[in-house]
């Protein structure tokens, strides 16, 4: 018994090394096939409409309950030491910058990259992807890269849209929690919050946005079996995605560190 979990613990590492290094061959075909024009750009807005308004109500009651739970717990403490004029500038600095892009990307991670996995896996399992090769159609074209165009597009969309709804329920729960009139809420915010802080926002989901559909897409690719593998396909690729979602936003963070915001 022993022997076996060792066995599938050693064929799930080799997997995912192997997925690893596929994904980031799949990023590098992908961008050489955008520079060259080589896609089907008529798929390119039916997946812009699943990927912006398709997930769109998660993204802003997330962001939105988001907004208030974090307002809530930093306005008690700044409010107690009497520090009320900085609760917006505490509210920009952890949820402007860190928690509105990561919360709309693990959505979309979770609702859309979940979907591309699963369609691309059960196109490869019921051999659909031959198919195309046998209509001389490359599947990266038609099938991945039109993906990762509508995640870039429409995640910094949806993370600008979750965080305007965010700062919308932290000024509501400070007016009505901690008589904070949303003027000085607001004017926390702008002090803290500078343009370039916006552009890194932006520049993170464009980032995350790619992530997802390169991820999640390899992870279609790379389905084999049935509809069992299909599904696994789908989880592997949502739990892949927050994980580097996370190591993204770390790493970004790590270089922007010494450098003045």
């Amino acid at each position: 018994m022993t022997i076996k979990l060792q066995q599938k613990e050693k064929i799930k590492s080799v997997k995912g090394t192997v997925h690893f290094f596929v994904t980031v061959l799949l990023f590098g075909q992908v961008w050489l096939r955008f520079i060259q024009g080589k896609t089907c750009y008529n798929k390119v807005m039916e997946h812009m409409v699943k990927v912006g308004p398709g997930s769109l109500s998660p993204v802003l009651l997330v962001n939105c309950f988001a907004g208030m739970i974090f307002t809530i717990q930093t306005a008690r403490e700044l409010v107690r030491y009497g520090a009320v004029e900085s609760v917006g500038g505490a509210f920009a600095l952890a949820f402007c910058r860190e928690l509105a892009p990561i919360l709309t990307a693990s959505i979309i991670a979770g609702q859309v990259g979940s979907a591309f996995a699963a369609e691309i896996g059960a196109m490869r399992v019921t051999e659909q992807i031959d198919a195309l090769y046998m209509l001389r159609t490359d599947p990266i074209n038609y099938l991945v890269v039109p993906r990762v165009i509508a995640c870039c597009l429409m995640v910094p969309i949806a993370t600008i849209f979750g965080l305007v709804v965010g700062v919308i329920g932290g000024i509501f729960i400070a007016a009505q929690f901690y008589q904070i009139v949303p003027e000085v809420f607001l004017e926390s915010i702008r002090t803290f919050l500078l343009p370039s802080d916006l552009l890194i926002v932006l520049f993170k989901a464009l980032i995350f946005g790619t992530m997802v559909a390169v991820n999640s897409c390899s992870w279609g690719l790379l389905t084999r079996g049935g509809v069992k593998q299909v599904g696994e396909a789908a989880t592997s690729a949502v739990v892949s995605s927050w994980v580097a979602i996370f190591m993204a936003d770390f790493l970004i963070s790590l270089l922007l560190l010494d450098k003045p915001i």
